[in-house]
Order: C-alpha cells, then sequence, then structure tokens
C-alpha cells in the first residue's frame, strides 16, 4: 500500500495542469464570469499550501467549502471552453479527495 493519501496523489495528478489552465480561463472567460477570479485566487491558495506542506496533508477546508459554495458545486456553465470545464472537474476530484 502506497504512503501518500488520496488527496496528495490527486493533487500530484491535476496541480500542474490547473497551473496551466487556470491563468488562462481567468483571462479568457473572467469577463463573462467574474466569479472564475475567485477561483483562481482560491486555487493558487490551495496550489501554495500543496506545495508548502510537503508530507503533511494541508489544511485547505475554507478554500474547498468556498469553492463549492461559489461554482454550485462545480457547475460547469453552458457558455465555456473545455478548458474551463477541465478546471472544474479537477478541481472537484481534488475536492473529494480531500474530503476522503
Amino acid at each position: 500500500m502506497s504512503g501518500k493519501s488520496i488527496f496528495s496523489e490527486a493533487a500530484e495528478k491535476h496541480l500542474a495542469t490547473l497551473e496551466q489552465y487556470v491563468p488562462i480561463v481567468a483571462r479568457v472567460h473572467g469577463g463573462n464570469h467574474p466569479e472564475f477570479h475567485e477561483v483562481k485566487r482560491l486555487f493558487d491558495s490551495i496550489n501554495m499550501k500543496t506545495k508548502a506542506s510537503g508530507m503533511q496533508r494541508p489544511e485547505l477546508d475554507d478554500e474547498f467549502a468556498r469553492l463549492r459554495e461559489i461554482t454550485d458545486n462545480y457547475l460547469v456553465p453552458s457558455d465555456v471552453c473545455e478548458s474551463y470545464q477541465a478546471v472544474y472537474n479537477m478541481l472537484a476530484e481534488m475536492d473529494r479527495a480531500y474530503q476522503v
């Protein structure tokens, strides 16, 4: 059995891609979806805390609770690109993994 938590595996799987996608999605869709600017801010906090935590579990309850609130539980708007959808899907997967 691996010593890694489910969350750390999800973070390892998605953080690099999210680092690329989130700023682009914020730039492209932020005008029509201003809530995404807060998604970006929360992602930046999650990313920083996760990297700073090393082998410890980061404290992300507030960030994930706020993400669920502002994204309506990661409901993808109908007028966005696949990258926006991918960001919400990856964040949702990380959130579920964190809750385990």
